[in-house]
């Protein structure tokens, strides 16, 4: 173990310009990296979904595959277009450490945790381990001790620091009605034995909370949040253990996710394979997106042409879930942009694609059904049955001028 005051030392006498890789979201260690932004006067940061409270300054060049609050602030920004499920190969060499920063729990039996995030940090780590490069564990006795492919033998870890800090939370959203209406729909297309990917937000934990009691679910999915604990409480999950690759909620979901047998978290070149997805039974996912277009073209990364998030992994579970045998890839949104004041199913998407063509777009307004029906049938459905009515008159005009109707 070492103190801050030790490690400020070693962080002074780098050379260069270091890549520091570590977690992101509710996992980045921002004490530590505070303490190399002190001490380093120009330096690399790799962090997926980099939370705001990252070092920003102009002399810290930012690199992901994909942009989160605190990267959207920074000065210098390297964004590296790459699904998730592939992220994993860049830390060979495009995002190779000199420096890792894991945030992990305290030890048990000789190992620490990974905590609420594994995503890439496995593959990171043994990349650190092949170059020699430093690895530091910033150890929090409020990180929980995770199960799956995040436990670290202690001996892998060149220094630790003990950093007792609270972990970031995410209050449960309060759907409102125009959520809860799209929950209905979303939830009434889950058939018993499905396997569930759901993402954060108010539409997600909508559709959850309205499955009926007579089913029974599995979850394999990439972020893991209180809507599930709360489906788990209602014995609402089947036997299957809960897959995820990172987690993302209230201390209470930290609490059930301590050396909970029930859960695991895994890398996510397994977790978001195309190949493993659709091997889940009834694989849905259900995901977001800012805009679709009249040719079923989905915008979930980008405002205009500026990067907003990334390619994530999104697109790894339609793929996989299309590919499921009796899978379904959803896509949930509200029919009009309530800061932007404009439709979200628009006439053409002036922004790049981020995927095509999900099984189905669900709105407050109503329910397109895409797969298996022609360009002019997609269209027509998504005017007449999903898009805000303010917006129709005009889709239709366009539709025709696209010769969709």
């Amino acid at each position: 173990m070492m103190d801050q005051a030790g490690l400020e030392g070693i962080f002074h006498d780098v050379e260069g310009q270091p890549r520091v890789v570590c977690g992101g979201s509710g996992a980045t260690p921002l004490p530590l990296l505070d303490l190399i932004d002190r001490c380093v006067e120009t330096w690399r940061l790799v962090c997926i979904n980099a939370p705001a409270g990252v070092p920003t300054r102009k002399d810290v060049i930012h690199e992901t595959v994909f942009i989160g609050p605190g990267s959207r602030r920074a000065e210098s920004l390297d964004y590296v277009p790459c699904r998730l499920s592939l992220a994993t190969r860049l830390y060979e060499e495009r995002f190779a450490p000199d420096i890792l920063v894991l945030h992990t729990s305290t030890p048990r039996h000789g190992t620490v945790s990974m905590g609420i995030e594994v995503q890439v940090l496995p593959a990171a780590l043994e990349a650190a381990k092949r170059r020699g490069a430093l690895i530091i564990a910033q150890i929090n006795p409020n990180m929980p001790y995770v199960l799956g492919d995040g436990i670290v033998d202690v001996d892998d870890i060149d220094i630790g620091v003990v950093v007792d800090v609270p972990l970031p939370t995410a209050a449960m959203p309060s759907p409102g009605p125009l959520a809860h209406r799209i929950g209905d729909r979303v939830a009434s297309r889950i058939p018993d034995g499905a396997t569930l990917q759901v993402g954060i937000g108010a539409v997600p934990d909508a559709a959850v909370s309205k499955l009926p009691e007579s089913i029974h679910v599995g979850v394999w999915t990439e972020l893991l949040t209180d809507s599930i604990r709360l489906l788990e409480q209602a014995h609402t999950l089947d036997d299957r253990v809960i897959t995820g690759t990172f987690a993302m909620g209230t201390p209470a979901l930290y609490e059930w996710l301590d050396d909970n047998p029930r859960v695991q978290l895994l890398r996510c070149e397994t977790t978001n394979d195309p190949r493993n997805i659709a091997d889940q039974p009834k694989m849905t996912s259900v995901n977001t997106a800012l805009q679709v277009d009249l040719f079923g073209q989905v915008n979930a990364t980008r405002v205009g042409t500026k990067i907003y998030s990334g390619v994530g992994g999104s697109t790894d579970f339609l793929v996989g879930a299309m590919h499921s045998p009796g899978g379904q890839a959803l896509l949930t949104m509200l029919s009009w942009h309530p800061k932007a004041d404009c439709s979200t199913i628009v006439d053409v998407l002036k922004s790049p694609v981020s995927a095509i063509q999900p099984s189905a777009v669900i709105t407050e307004q109503g329910t397109a059904e895409l797969f298996g029906n022609s360009q002019n049938e997609q269209a027509r459905q998504l005017i007449d049955n999903t898009a805000h009515p303010d917006a129709r008159d005009h889709l239709w005009q366009r539709a025709r001028e696209f010769g969709l109707a």
